[in-house]
Parts: C-alpha cells; sequence; structure tokens
C-alpha cells in the first residue's frame, strides 16, 4: 500500500486512479474523498485496485450513524466507479486491513456483459 498524500509524486497508473478518486464527493465535508482526507492509503496493479479508507474499525463504521451512510456511499462510488470499468478486482478496506468492500471478476465478465441495452 502506497500512504496517500496530496503532494506526493504518483507513477502514472497510479495518477489515472487519483485523477478518477478526485471526482468521488465526500457527504459529510461535500468536497472531494481525497481533498477531504477519506483516502488513506492504495495500491494498483494490472487488474487489481485496493483502497484503504480513513475509519478505523467495523465497530465505529456500524454506530456512527451518519458517517456509516457516508463511508457507504463512498465505498459503492469507488467499486461503481472501478469494478469491470477499469479492473478486474476492487478492493476496499479500513484502516485494520478489514475489507469493507469487495467485488471479484470471478467469472471473467467485461463491462459489455452489463451495458445498458442488454439490461
Amino acid at each position: 500500500m502506497k500512504v496517500y498524500m496530496p503532494g506526493r509524486e504518483w507513477p502514472e497508473h497510479y495518477r489515472a486512479v487519483l485523477d478518477e478518486l478526485a471526482k468521488i464527493t465526500d457527504p459529510v465535508t461535500g468536497g472531494d474523498i481525497l481533498d477531504s482526507g477519506v483516502v488513506a492509503g492504495l495500491e494498483v496493479t494490472e487488474d487489481t485496485l485496493k483502497v484503504w479508507l480513513n475509519f478505523e474499525s467495523h465497530a465505529e463504521y456500524n454506530i456512527t450513524g451518519a458517517s456509516a451512510i457516508a463511508y457507504s456511499k463512498i465505498i459503492g462510488d469507488i467499486i461503481e466507479r472501478f469494478a469491470l470499468v477499469k479492473f478486474q478486482n476492487v478492493y476496499v478496506y479500513d484502516l485494520k486491513n478489514n475489507p469493507v468492500g469487495v467485488f471479484e471478476n470471478k467469472k471473467g465478465y467485461t463491462i459489455e456483459d452489463i451495458s445498458t441495452e442488454k439490461a
């Protein structure tokens, strides 16, 4: 995992992911999830994206009400934006490395398999 820092020099394949993450809004602050400090780290490989979000545990996630709803929306937005579109596998973790969002393309689907014309 590479720790996210705004001024850090990022390889090109990370830069493309960061540009896309910057388009996801944090419902609590109204800013993007990078500027609001939600993204703690990421790992980008050819077919897998892993994102660590800046919250600590399932207990905190389940108890904090509005924050839990906000994190659920952010997790969903990350998976929706990247799964199949750019990566075959997308994992979202909390800071304790617990998976809080997982998409694994075990059956080899493509984006065309789920396009709106077929739905």
